[in-house]
């Protein structure tokens, strides 16, 4: 692992910087929704405009990439680190989502590039990396939101907090700036109608699904537990913590898990794992079993993502790699942020115990539909 992780430092580091903002906002939540005056259905609008600058930075990312060349990645970062002070200013619905605009966009293209860098060097290096880099993020992300669940308990607000990661993103675009990037392949000129969007679609669809549960019990748990279990803030932090740290846990056992199993079987399995985990998280009747809920959900969406990008990255010509998994990126990581904003909606009519309920509905769809579809078109 050790050896993996050198291999793809470069894309490590942005995984890691990302882990760190959105562990930091999803801890933060309360508060940045507090500051603005905004109810949960107004504050999932501000999560849905930003969602859209996100959207299109993400269709245009390859473009960007192919721009910048080898300093695609550490230039992105850094607009990052630039952004990520933005939602800790908003004092009301418009100043918030014009911060999140910017932060999206600029997070929409890290996405995208980072994970086209590791999946050029799978490719390079032969060996699954995937999963890797995925769990760094989780990692990172867990991390963060404890320490800014303990940071709010100390009194510290938004700015502050967010401030703090945006010196320690700046310091990753530095590191990313003289990493090794992979080589570039020959002839990667390619139009939409030449890439297998049989496969691709449903993978996709996959990923978008794992995004939006995921980012929308990152932005969501600690405000659930802090309603339904009077949470403090350092216990209602807990709640994401618990999400990105079984993330991570599962992710770094993908390593190993990714050379026994296929990717359809651990898919099938880690979507089912899921939903049962949403459904506690959203019923249970004590604060220790929300958190053991949570923890499930974590675990069963930990392999999902990282899974889906292998299965198709397999499949492709290498000369369709890059230009694929940009695409893959797009339909998928369309969910990270539509997540919140659905989260707010239905918190708004029925509850977030009703939007975790559909957490599990939605996951119910992997294994059912959309699993068997994609292994029907790889084949």
């Amino acid at each position: 692992m050790i050896n993996d992780l050198h291999i793809s430092r470069g894309p490590a580091a942005a995984f890691i910087a990302m882990g760190l903002f959105w562990g930091a906002f999803a801890a933060l939540v309360p508060d940045i929704k507090g500051n603005a005056g905004l109810s949960d259905g107004h504050f999932g609008v501000v999560m849905l405009i930003s969602s859209l600058g996100a959207m299109l930075s993400m269709w245009l990312a390859p473009w960007a990439d192919m721009r910048l060349g080898r300093m695609a990645l550490p230039v992105v970062t850094a607009f990052v680190a630039l952004f990520a002070v933005l939602p800790g200013v908003g004092w009301n619905g418009v100043t918030l989502a014009a911060g999140m605009i910017l932060v999206a966009v600029a997070m929409g293209t890290m996405d995208v590039v980072m994970n086209a860098r590791v999946s050029a060097f799978e490719a390079e290096s032969g060996r699954s990396l995937m999963n890797l880099n995925h769990g760094l993020y989780s990692m990172a992300y867990a991390l963060s939101a404890v320490l800014t669940g303990l940071a709010r308990s100390a009194g510290w607000g938004p700015f502050g907090v967010l401030a703090c990661v945006s010196v320690l993103t700046f310091v990753f675009a530095v590191l990313i700036a003289f990493s090794p990037v992979p080589k570039p392949v020959a002839d990667e000129e390619h139009s939409d109608t030449t890439l297998p969007w049989a496969l691709i679609v449903p993978a996709g669809v996959i990923v978008l699904l794992a995004f939006l549960s995921e980012q929308a019990t990152e932005g969501w748990s600690a405000l659930h537990l802090e309603r339904a279990h009077d949470a403090s803030p350092a216990q209602s932090a807990l709640g994401p913590a618990l999400l990105g740290l079984t993330m991570g846990i599962g992710r770094l056992s993908g390593q190993v898990v990714a050379q026994h199993m296929s990717e359809r079987v651990v898919i099938t399995w880690g979507a089912a794992v899921a939903a049962i985990g949403a459904i506690i998280a959203a019923y249970a009747p004590s604060l220790a079993l929300a958190y053991f809920g949570f923890a499930l959900l974590g675990t069963g969406l930990s392999v999902t993502v990282p899974m889906s990008f292998a299965w198709v990255g397999k499949h492709l010509p290498a000369k369709q790699r890059a230009y694929g998994i940009s695409r893959l990126s797009v339909i998928g990581y369309a969910g990270f942020f539509m997540g919140p904003p659905i989260m707010g909606f239905v918190s708004e009519a029925a509850g977030l115990s009703a939007s975790f309920t559909v957490i599990a509905v939605l996951m119910v769809i992997v294994p059912v539909v959309l699993v068997p579809l994609t292994a029907r078109n790889a084949r």
